[in-house]
C-alpha cells in the first residue's frame, strides 16, 4: 500500500526540529558514491544562522517557506529550503531576461519560489529525503513544492543548483533544466601542491609561482584558521573585508555582522578562514565552508591593491590545504573563465524551473536547449586551454 504523506511549510526553520532536518539534509548513510557527504550550505545550523541574523527575510527580499513533508505518524521525512521572492537576485542563476520578457507580454513574474541556499553557487542537495523515508517522499515533496507555488499565487518556481540526480529527477517531473557552467580544482591525489604543478605546462606552472611570489611579496603573511583559532577579532576584520568587496563590486552584501558570529558558534569546524596580514594588520582574507569531501569557497575582501592577491587567498590556499587534508575537490564560487589557468577545470551545473503559465514554459524550454547547445560548445573549447600538460589529458 502506498504510504500517506502530509505537506506543510513553516517561515522559520526555528520551529523545525534541528536534528529532524539534518537527518534529511545530510543522511548518515551517504558515501562517496553519491558524490557527496556532507554539504555545510543545507544545514540547520547555516538555514538558521541566515535567518537569526537577518540575511534572510524582509530586508533583503529572501522571506522562508520551507516545505516540509512528514509520514503518518508525523516524522518530517522530506524538506525542501524555500523562499518566496520578489526579484532575481543573490541566485547565481539569472532569469532577469524572462522575468522582462515575460512583463512585456503584460504577465507578472514576481513573486517567485525559489528553492535554494541563498547567495551560494554550490551544488547540493535540494530535495531533501530522509534516508529511512517511505517510497515516494520525493515525489511528494516536488508536489508540495508545486502546491505551494500555487498557493502563494507565485509565477514559478525555481530549483537552482541542485545534484545531478535531483536535475534529472526534476526533469522527469515535466522541470525545465537549464545547464550553467563553474570551475573547480580536482585532486588527482597529489602528494603536494609542488606535485600538482609538476602536473602543469612548464609555462603555466612558473606563472603560477610567480604570481605566489607577487601577491606575497616580503610584507604579507597567511594565516589558516579553522575551529577555536577564529575568534571575534578576525570575524571583524573579514567583515570588512566583505562589506568593501560588496559595495565596490556587487552593490548590496546580504551578510550581516551577526551572520559571521552565528556560523562561528555553530559550525566553527566546518569553515576555514585565510587571513592575509601585513604587518600588525589583517588586509585581506576569503571564508571557505568544509564539506566531507569538497571545500567550497565563498566570500573574500580586501583592503589594499596587491596583484594575484586574490588568487592566492581563494585558489591556491584553497588548493594546497585541500591536497594537504584529502578533500577531493575545490568549488571556488560562480564565474571566472581565469580559473582555467590556474588549475580549476569547467564543469556543468543545473537548474530547474517550472511555470504556472504554458506560453512562457515552452519559450524558457526552447531557450535553455539553444544555450545548453551555445555552452556545450564553450566547455569544449575551454577543455582545450586546460593548463595541465598534454600527456595528462590525453
Amino acid at each position: 500500500m502506498a504510504a500517506k504523506f502530509t505537506a506543510r511549510f513553516v517561515q522559520s526553520l526555528e520551529k523545525v526540529e534541528a536534528a529532524a532536518w539534518d537527518a534529511c539534509a545530510n543522511p548518515p548513510t551517504l558515501t562517496q558514491a553519491d558524490g557527496e557527504r556532507f554539504n555545510p550550505f543545507i544545514t540547520h545550523a547555516f538555514l538558521c544562522a541566515l535567518e537569526r541574523s537577518s540575511s534572510v527575510g524582509a530586508r533583503t527580499g529572501w522571506s522562508p517557506v520551507h516545505a516540509l513533508v512528514e509520514d503518518e505518524s508525523g516524522r518530517l521525512v522530506a524538506c525542501a529550503p524555500a523562499y518566496l521572492k520578489a526579484h532575481s537576485l543573490g541566485e547565481y542563476v539569472f532569469d532577469q531576461s524572462w522575468a522582462q520578457a515575460y512583463e512585456r507580454a503584460g504577465g507578472k513574474y514576481y513573486p517567485k519560489l525559489q528553492v535554494a541556499a541563498p547567495f551560494t553557487p554550490a551544488t547540493g542537495r535540494r530535495l531533501l529525503v530522509a534516508s529511512d523515508a517511505p517510497t515516494g517522499a520525493r515525489d511528494a515533496l516536488i508536489g508540495a513544492l508545486r502546491g505551494l507555488r500555487q498557493a502563494l499565487k507565485a509565477s514559478s518556481l525555481h530549483v537552482t543548483f541542485p545534484t545531478p540526480e535531483e536535475a534529472q529527477a526534476l526533469g522527469d517531473a515535466g522541470f525545465i533544466l537549464r545547464a550553467g557552467e563553474q570551475f573547480h580544482f580536482l585532486n588527482e591525489s597529489y602528494a603536494s601542491f609542488e606535485d600538482f604543478l609538476g602536473a602543469l605546462s612548464s609555462r603555466k606552472r612558473k606563472g603560477i609561482k610567480r604570481e605566489r611570489r607577487e601577491a606575497l611579496g616580503d610584507d604579507i603573511t597567511i594565516e589558516r584558521l579553522r575551529g577555536p583559532e577564529i575568534r571575534p577579532e578576525h570575524w571583524d576584520a573579514f567583515f570588512a573585508f566583505y562589506m568593501d568587496t560588496g559595495a565596490r563590486k556587487w552593490g548590496r552584501p546580504y551578510l550581516t555582522r551577526a551572520f559571521f558570529d552565528l556560523i562561528g558558534a555553530a559550525m566553527a569546524d566546518r569553515i576555514l578562514l585565510v587571513m592575509a596580514k601585513q604587518g600588525a594588520d589583517y588586509v585581506a582574507g576569503a571564508i571557505n565552508f568544509l564539506g566531507d569531501d569538497a571545500i567550497y569557497g565563498r566570500n573574500w575582501g580586501a583592503l589594499i591593491e596587491r596583484p594575484f592577491l586574490h588568487f592566492e587567498i581563494c585558489y591556491y590556499q584553497a588548493i594546497d590545504y585541500a591536497i594537504a587534508h584529502g578533500y577531493k575537490r575545490v568549488e571556488a564560487g560562480a564565474q571566472g573563465e581565469h580559473k582555467i589557468a590556474r588549475g580549476y577545470r569547467p564543469v556543468v551545473t543545473w537548474s530547474a524551473h517550472d511555470f504556472a503559465d504554458g506560453g512562457l514554459q515552452a519559450a524558457v524550454a526552447d531557450y535553455c536547449e539553444r544555450e545548453r547547445t551555445a555552452l556545450g560548445e564553450m566547455m569544449a573549447a575551454q577543455e582545450a586551454e586546460l593548463p595541465f600538460r598534454k600527456e595528462e589529458t590525453m
